[in-house]
C-alpha cells in the first residue's frame, strides 16, 4: 500500500513539475532536466502498467529502463555545471572535460566490479553506487567552487541543486549502507528521496528567476583557470624540453 502510494505520488508531481515547466517555459533553459523528468514519467508508467497487467513482465521492464534512467540522470550535473558557469567559459570547458573523464572511469568500474556473474539485477546497482559517488562529489564540489568564489545563482537553478543533491545523497547511503532487497524503512526511504527531491523541485521551479551575474571586481575564475592552463603548458614544455635532451644525450 505505502508503495502503491509513493508511485502514484511521484507520477502526480512529476505532472505537475512538467506543465509548469511547459508553463513557464524553463523546460526550454534546462532541456536535459525536463528531459531527464519525462524520462522517470515514462518509466513510472511503463513500470506500473507491467505491474498492474502482468506481473512476469515488471522485473525485466524495471532493469531495463534503470540503467537508462540513470545515465541521463549524470547529464543533468553536466546541465548544472554549464548553466552555473556561464559567465566563465573557460573554467566551464576545463570542468565538463573532467566531468566527462571521471564520469567515465566510475562507469567502466561499475561494470568491471558488476561482470562478474552478470545478472542485471545485480549489476545495476554496482553501476549506480560508482555514478551517484560521483554525481554526489561533482554536486558537493560545485558547492564549494560557489562559496569560494562568491558565485552567484539563481532561485531556479538553486533548486536543481538542492533537489539533486538530496535525492543523490539519499541514494548513496542507500547504496552503500542498506540492503534494498527486502520492503523495510530504507527500501521506502530509498523512493521517497524522490518525491523529497520533486516536492523541492516544484517549489523552486514554479516561476522563472534569472542567475543574478558575477559581481564587478570579484574574483575571476576564469583568470585562475588561465593561471593553471599556463603552468600546466609550461610544465609539459619543460617535461618534452628534458625528454629531447635525454634522447640526443
Amino acid at each position: 500500500m505505502l508503495g502503491q502510494l509513493i508511485w502514484w505520488t511521484s507520477i502526480t508531481l512529476e505532472i505537475v513539475l512538467l506543465a509548469r515547466g511547459f508553463y513557464n517555459r524553463l523546460m526550454y533553459r534546462y532541456p536535459i532536466f525536463y528531459s531527464y523528468i519525462t524520462l522517470v514519467l515514462l518509466q513510472d508508467i511503463a513500470r506500473l502498467s507491467a505491474y498492474h497487467l502482468k506481473f512476469s513482465l515488471y522485473k525485466p521492464v524495471y532493469w531495463g529502463t534503470e540503467f537508462t534512467g540513470l545515465v541521463f540522470g549524470s547529464l543533468i550535473v553536466f546541465e548544472i555545471y554549464k548553466v552555473s558557469l556561464a559567465a566563465f567559459p573557460g573554467a566551464a570547458h576545463m570542468t565538463r572535460n573532467a566531468l566527462a573523464t571521471v564520469f567515465v572511469i566510475a562507469l567502466v568500474k561499475g561494470l568491471l566490479d558488476a561482470s562478474a556473474g552478470w545478472q542485471p539485477a545485480s549489476a545495476a546497482p554496482e553501476i549506480e553506487r560508482a555514478l551517484r559517488a560521483v554525481q554526489a562529489a561533482a554536486i558537493l564540489a560545485l558547492v564549494a567552487l560557489f562559496l569560494l568564489y562568491s558565485i552567484p545563482f539563481g532561485r531556479n537553478l538553486r533548486g536543481i541543486l538542492l533537489g539533486y543533491g538530496l535525492f543523490v545523497g539519499e541514494r548513496v547511503i542507500c547504496l552503500t549502507f542498506v540492503s534494498l532487497q527486502t520492503h523495510n524503512f530504507w527500501f521506502y526511504a530509498y523512493s521517497a528521496s524522490y518525491i523529497g527531491a520533486l516536492s523541492l523541485w516544484i517549489g523552486y521551479l514554479w516561476s522563472y528567476q534569472p542567475n543574478p551575474q558575477p559581481r564587478a571586481g570579484g574574483t575571476n575564475l576564469d583568470d585562475e583557470y588561465q593561471r593553471i592552463a599556463t603552468a600546466t603548458q609550461r610544465w609539459l614544455q619543460g617535461i618534452r624540453g628534458y625528454l629531447r635532451r635525454e634522447v640526443r644525450s
